[in-house]
């Protein structure tokens, strides 16, 4: 059991049967009354994020989370298949997993896989990624002067909002956390 005067932010905690990472804490202590620490907490299976309110005294259990880079091998059905990069074994995973972050999924990426007690609870792509343009509609003069958007489709088949002049060909970085454009790499 940890206190919660021991909180950080990423510890990861069970709170009523479930667990939840700490991704705020503040150590409250008004005029009246006894201190408390004020959280936000976001659920490590659904992503949904709580305000909990803790006493001082409150003792909460601390959850050890063990974390694997694993390289991306293939998809097939709802599962994407892993290998673990020490150790050499595969493993088979929910796309659910992973979330959003599917759709950026190529073959030979480093996923970090999350373990609780044994079982992958969560997986994440690094938080940028560079991937080509496959198919992008064609620029004009006078394009880079603008702040305007097209879409383009990318190697992994993923479509996003890149800046004109952007074209076929490109590799461009992608923040994964939300799927937008950070910069053009290289053609």
């Amino acid at each position: 059991m940890a206190s919660v005067s021991d909180f950080r932010n990423g510890m990861t905690i069970k709170l009523n049967g479930e667990i939840w990472i700490v991704t705020e804490f503040q150590h409250v202590k008004p005029g009246k009354g006894a201190a408390f620490i004020r959280t936000k907490l976001k659920h490590l299976i659904t992503g949904k994020v709580i305000d909990h309110t803790f006493r001082l005294s409150d003792t909460v259990e601390e959850v050890r989370l063990e974390e694997r880079e694993m390289q991306y091998l293939y998809s097939s059905g709802d599962e994407i298949h892993l290998m673990d990069m020490e150790t050499y074994d595969q493993i088979a995973i929910s796309q659910e997993l992973l979330g959003d972050q599917v759709k950026f999924l190529k073959e030979g990426n480093t996923i970090k896989v999350q373990f609780l007690e044994g079982r992958p609870v969560k997986a994440s792509l690094p938080t940028f990624i560079e991937l080509k343009v496959i198919q992008a509609p064609p620029g004009f003069k006078g394009d880079t002067v603008s702040n305007l958007q097209k879409a383009v489709t990318l190697e992994t088949g993923a479509e996003i909002q890149v800046p004109l002049f952007i074209k076929e060909g490109d590799v461009i970085k992608i923040d994964t956390r939300d799927g937008r454009y950070i910069e053009r790499v290289g053609s």
